[in-house]
């Protein structure tokens, strides 16, 4: 029999969003977390910057389960091609943060099942929400 799904206040990742949030900001990073709404659909987790290393926009993902919207599906190939960089992070560990200082890297967590990235057609669909 199928356990009942208990819902809880907040998602999943929430519990890794808060362990690297107290990791980044002991590093001296400032940290921004985003709270998702219409108009910020699709942005990644957290907005971060220091004062030596400059700003990177980070997205919290579990690693041994997790997807994107279909809202960062569609934003984060339109961010990537005005130079907005997205780091994906999934645990408060040196490993990861190492990460940050690599080129951005949501790309290595882009499934085959979401299908090839055609910055094209997200283009021309943003260009039809707009008209």
């Amino acid at each position: 029999m199928k356990q009942p799904r208990i819902k809880t206040k907040h998602g999943p990742e929430f519990g890794i969003q808060q362990a690297i949030i107290k990791f980044l900001t002991v590093r001296g990073w400032h940290v921004e977390r985003l709270i998702g709404n219409a108009y910020q659909s699709g942005l990644p987790d957290l907005y971060i910057c220091h004062r030596k290393f400059g700003q990177r926009w980070v997205e919290i993902k579990n690693k041994d389960q997790y997807e994107f919207t279909r809202a960062q599906k569609a934003k984060f190939p339109v961010l990537d091609s005005f130079k907005v960089g997205i780091w994906i992070m999934t645990d408060a560990t040196e490993d990861e943060y190492d990460k940050l200082f690599d080129p951005p890297n949501w790309e290595c967590y882009w499934k085959a099942s979401y299908g090839a990235i055609d910055i094209d057609e997200l283009m021309d669909n943003l260009n039809e929400q707009d008209n």
